[in-house]
Order: C-alpha cells, then sequence, then structure tokens
C-alpha cells in the first residue's frame, strides 16, 4: 500500500490539468492543530470557511457579499461543466468544497457488495484525479448524510477506503463526510472505522441551536465544519392537526440564521472551522421556499442580508423587505385553518421596506405537498391552482377558497423592485363542514 501511494504521488506531480493557468498550483490545504485548537490553513495562511452550499451560479453574489467558498454535493456528470464552476469560482476569489456522490444505502446501495463498493471507488477516484489540481478546489466531501437511514456500519469502511485513496493522489487536500444531525454514536463509529478523515461535516437545522452543548458532552474532541445549516427543519416545525409543516416566514429565517450563526458556528474557534449556509440558491422542499435563500425568480431574501451582516459586520445599502406570518380568515397557521369550499375569505401580511422602496405583493396557492423524501432527495413542485385571488389593499388580499377538498397552502412574496423579496406562507384546509375533517 505504501508503494502504490508513491506511485500515486508520482504520477500526481507530473500531471498539469489542462484548465490551470500556466504557473498556478493547486492550494496546499491543512488542518493545524496547535495550542489546543483546530484551524484550516491555505498556503499556509489562516482560512476560516464563511460558506454556503451551492452547486451551479450564485459565484459573485456570494463574493459581493463576504463568502468566502462554497460546497457542492456531487464532482459528477460533465467534466467541462465543473470546471467552468471552479474556474469562476477561482475568478470571483471562492474555494469549493467538493462533493463526491457516494450512494445510499437508504436508495438501495448494498455495502457488503464487494464489486460494488470497489466500482464506486474507482468512479470517485477518476473524479478526483480529474480536478485535484484546480487552486480553486478546498477540501473533499465523500458523500452526504450516508447515516440517514443507514444500518451497515460497512459504510464507513468505503468512506475510509476512499479517504485513503484520496490522500495517496492528492496530498494537498483535506478529507471529510458530512453527517445527518450530531449523534455521538454515529460519530464515535465514523472516527472508529474511518481514522483517515481529516475532519467531520455535521449537518443541522433546529438542532444547531443545542450545538455546542452536544458538543461538549461528547467524548468526541475533533474538528469540524458545519455543511450545512439554517432555517427550522420542516420535520422539526409544528404541524398542523392534518400535519402539514408549518414554515417561518423569510424576516424570522433571517433572525434565526443570525442568532444560529453568532451563538453556535462562530462562537466555537476552538474546533470549528466555519460552516455552508444552506441553500445558496432555491429548491423545492415541502415548499418552494423553505431552504432556499433566493426565490426562484432570483431575487434574494432577507437571509441574504442577514449572512452578509454574520460574514461582514455590515448590512447592504438596500436591504430586502420584512415580513410577518400571513393571517388567513383571521387566523395563524397553528390554529389549523379550515375553510369551506368555494367560500370567500380574507388573508393578511404585514410588510415593510427598510430603505421605503414600494412594494409589489405576489400571491398564489397550491396544493399541499405530499411528498415523504428524507435528505434532501427530489420532490415534485406541487401545481398551482386557479383560485379566485384579489389584491384588497397593500398586504391584504380577498379569495375564494378552492371548490375541491384538500390540503393546501397560500403563497405571498413581497418584492422592493431592487432584486429583493420576502415571503411567507400559510397552510389550510379545505373541508366541507364547519370543523376540521381527519387528516
Amino acid at each position: 500500500m505504501r508503494f502504490y501511494r508513491l506511485l500515486m504521488a508520482l504520477a500526481c506531480c507530473l500531471s498539469t490539468p489542462a484548465w490551470a493557468a500556466p504557473g498556478e498550483a493547486p492550494a496546499q490545504v491543512r488542518v493545524v492543530h496547535r495550542d489546543g485548537a483546530y484551524a484550516l490553513t491555505v498556503d499556509g495562511r489562516p482560512f476560516r470557511v464563511l460558506g454556503a452550499g451551492m452547486e451551479r451560479g450564485g459565484e459573485e453574489e456570494l463574493a459581493a457579499r463576504g463568502g468566502n467558498a462554497f460546497r457542492t454535493w456531487s464532482s459528477s456528470g460533465d467534466p467541462a461543466e465543473v470546471r467552468a464552476m471552479l474556474d469562476r469560482a477561482r475568478r470571483n476569489g471562492l474555494m469549493v468544497a467538493m462533493g463526491l456522490d457516494v450512494a445510499r444505502e437508504r436508495h438501495g446501495f448494498d455495502y457488503d457488495d464487494a464489486a460494488a463498493v470497489e466500482r464506486q471507488l474507482q468512479r470517485v477516484r477518476a473524479e478526483v484525479l480529474r480536478f485535484k489540481d484546480h487552486p480553486a478546489v478546498l477540501m473533499w466531501l465523500v458523500g452526504n448524510e450516508l447515516n440517514l437511514d443507514g444500518r451497515n456500519p460497512a459504510v464507513w469502511d468505503a468512506v475510509e477506503q476512499i479517504a485513503r485513496m484520496i490522500h495517496a493522489v492528492d496530498p494537498h487536500h483535506p478529507v471529510m463526510t458530512p453527517l445527518a444531525g450530531f449523534d455521538p454514536a454515529v460519530v464515535a463509529e465514523v472516527t472508529r472505522r474511518a481514522p483517515s478523515l481529516d475532519l467531520l461535516g455535521l449537518q443541522l437545522y433546529g438542532e444547531i441551536d443545542a450545538l455546542q452543548q452536544l458538543l461538549q458532552a461528547s467524548a468526541w474532541d475533533g474538528p469540524y465544519i458545519v455543511t450545512e445549516w439554517g432555517p427550522t427543519g420542516h420535520w422539526e416545525s409544528p404541524l398542523t392537526s392534518w400535519g402539514a409543516a408549518i414554515e417561518d416566514d423569510a424576516t424570522r429565517k433571517a433572525e434565526l440564521l443570525l442568532r444560529r450563526y453568532r451563538g453556535q458556528i462562530d462562537a466555537d474557534r476552538r474546533r470549528g472551522l466555519g460552516s455552508f449556509v444552506f441553500l445558496w440558491g432555491h429548491k423545492q422542499e415541502r415548499t418552494p421556499t423553505w431552504y432556499g435563500l433566493f426565490l426562484p425568480s432570483g431575487e434574494t431574501t432577507p437571509g441574504i442580508d442577514a449572512m452578509q451582516f454574520a460574514w461582514t459586520g455590515r448590512w447592504p445599502d438596500n436591504r430586502a423587505p420584512s415580513a410577518s406570518a400571513i393571517t388567513l380568515d383571521g387566523r395563524a397557521a397553528i390554529d389549523s385553518i379550515v375553510l369551506q369550499p368555494g367560500r370567500a375569505y380574507r388573508a393578511s401580511v404585514q410588510a415593510r421596506d427598510p430603505d421605503g422602496d414600494p412594494l409589489e405583493y405576489r400571491w398564489s396557492v397550491r396544493a399541499e405537498s405530499t411528498a415523504t423524501s428524507i435528505g434532501g432527495d427530489p420532490e415534485a413542485l406541487p401545481p398551482t391552482i386557479d383560485t379566485g385571488l384579489r389584491a384588497a389593499g397593500d398586504g391584504v388580499l380577498a379569495l375564494t377558497a378552492p371548490a375541491l377538498p384538500g390540503n393546501y397552502r397560500l403563497f405571498v412574496e413581497i418584492h422592493d423592485g431592487q432584486g429583493h423579496a420576502a415571503h411567507a406562507n400559510v397552510p389550510f384546509q379545505v373541508a366541507g363542514g364547519e370543523t376540521a375533517a381527519s387528516p
């Protein structure tokens, strides 16, 4: 094995990637341990990760807001597109934590199948060899939340194989694996079976409020990056009587981001090496607004402003508007709002723009998501419902309840005309009687 590593190290030194500019070399990234504390260095200089989760696009905005890095979830696909992403990161002064897609047990992969594990190892090796010398590469992330709904500990043996392979062919970049939550038993199993990992990724949402307590109560004392964090997760949020998760409005999410960053992430300079907030973009996951810091139409939300302040100590010159929770028929989401088919109702939201920009309210109704996926697996965007919606004043809506009984959600976007917006939504049910129908 030692001879194999020497050969691989020599091979990587003799190869120069076609996309690297003359005179550029891979960054020398290290996790250093000094005086009881850990730190990340890039070319010998301290580098605290001020980052976001992002797959494609948004590099310019991230750099302008004070970020210095982003993470991805896969290095597969069109190599030219991945190289273009790395080049764009480089032009914007950003480093990239390169995700390596590793199969999940919950999707049917069998980690007792030695041939399948070996094929995966060789695929990942090809991806590492393809991109390892790009100067924007920060580190390698082996898989994502492999402990989620996983039962076979052999997955961590495969992670160890991958980590050892990466160290053999790429001595310049650390290797980690991101875990769902912080379970001391899982952490102990991972660090025992995969000792070649340089650090761990921890991914928490509402649970991040207890991160420092969890760390202090654990016997594990290694370095980490919070590789995903953000709003309170849909699985942690209050529910209506029929089981619909209640989403915070954009302003409340921004407040939580700032509080969680200061109190749990930035507070730990001994073991924590920084974080990647989720998500610098948008996606459908229970709703189209739950996790994205951008609207699907591209506007930035108050969460972007909060992260700029967290990273730089300065608010932007023009800030996104604020929004309250929506009330519908005079009730809040926690009241489990049930409407009668075809009847007229009123909804309202309170909004304010800190810069005095005029606000535009955009309302819509969608069917409630029926997705039961976990771990960010793809979901279909529920359809919009053609029902009567009519503005009745700033932040006030007159609507007609859908004719068909079922579960729905009312959304509002509040745009300031400057590329920023706030949002809120409220789940409701349409039933034939005066009281809530059974779920």
